[in-house]
């Protein structure tokens, strides 16, 4: 396909919204809040959507519906692998799927060994990128959503994702760092155990270069000093899924931000970007954003 059939607008919104199965004012929203694409107008001023639009759409759409919020896939939307490699097709959806359903199955066995063979035999097929977000992280969200309808039990939910944590933590660690790069701490938030969007944006982190000291679910406030004390980074990164642990994050970030004011202080997360307008302008300088684009610039204003 070229580069000018691409950039021809030939869908309005209402033959996306069906091809897609969402609402019209759902892709407003979600161009407004996102700018992950910008719609062509025609001569009337009507939205026009190109084939690459719809391709990006296509992706989001298959993420959400993997269990991942549209903010998590916004931040994983890599829009120059979709360029080069256009639509995956249906048998390698298929073959991911097949591979991640064989691998929960696994999981709740508690067969380790397979878990691990079906892991190294998804990476001898695909990208990183791709069995990290598309077979390791959409199974995170699986396993979360199984135990919080109670179809799986604690000791399921625990071994399967101490597997997934492990080889994904594996993966972020054979990533080189740039030792002129300053260190970076990662943790949730108090009492936060939700790691999918740290790990997201763990992984973001280290391939940039930055030396990440990944901490993961929720630990004391004090053990927190004394990892700041021991590392001595320049950015300490929190995340916060659950609306009921945001005051207690805002309240720890205040509190550091008193303590330590060499220390630069992110946070994200469904909490973080569901703050009061109030609060958001107060917390302004932490906010790291809900996507990649978003996070560069953060990245950029404080180094």
């Amino acid at each position: 396909m070229s580069n000018e059939k691409k950039l021809e607008g030939k869908y309005n919104i209402k033959a996306v919204s069906t091809i897609l199965g969402i609402q019209p004012g759902t892709l407003r929203a979600w161009e407004r809040r996102y700018q992950i694409i910008a719609p062509v107008r025609n001569e009337s001023g009507h939205r026009l959507y190109t084939e690459q639009h719809l391709n990006i759409l296509k992706w989001l759409v298959e993420k959400v519906d993997q269990g991942f919020t549209i903010s998590q896939a916004v931040a994983l939307l890599d829009k120059q692998e979709l360029e080069e490699n256009e639509i995956t097709t249906s048998d390698q959806k298929d073959r991911t799927q097949t591979i991640s359903d064989d691998l929960l199955k696994a999981l709740l066995s508690f067969d380790e060994t397979k878990a691990h063979d079906l892991i190294n035999q998804s990476f001898s097929v695909y990208t990183i990128d791709k069995v990290v977000i598309d077979i390791l992280g959409s199974l995170l969200v699986r396993i979360g959503d199984l135990w919080e309808k109670g179809e799986i039990t604690t000791a399921h939910e625990h071994f399967a994702t101490s597997i997934l944590r492990s080889r994904i933590g594996i993966i972020m660690h054979s990533f080189p760092h740039n030792g002129i790069l300053p260190k970076v701490v990662a943790v949730c938030g108090p009492g936060e155990w939700h790691e999918l969007g740290l790990l997201i944006f763990t992984l973001f982190v280290r391939r940039k270069g930055f030396e990440v000291i990944y901490l993961g679910s929720s630990i004391k406030e004090n053990d927190i000093d004394i990892v700041l004390d021991e590392v001595n980074p320049k950015f300490l990164f929190f995340s916060c899924t659950l609306l009921e642990n945001v005051d207690n994050l805002l309240s720890l970030v205040t509190s550091l931000k008193n303590e330590r004011s060499d220390l630069v202080i992110g946070m994200g997360g469904f909490a973080v970007d569901h703050l009061p307008k109030d609060l958001k302008k107060e917390f302004v300088e932490h906010i790291v954003g809900q996507s990649k684009s978003q996070w560069e610039q953060w990245l950029k204003s404080k180094l």
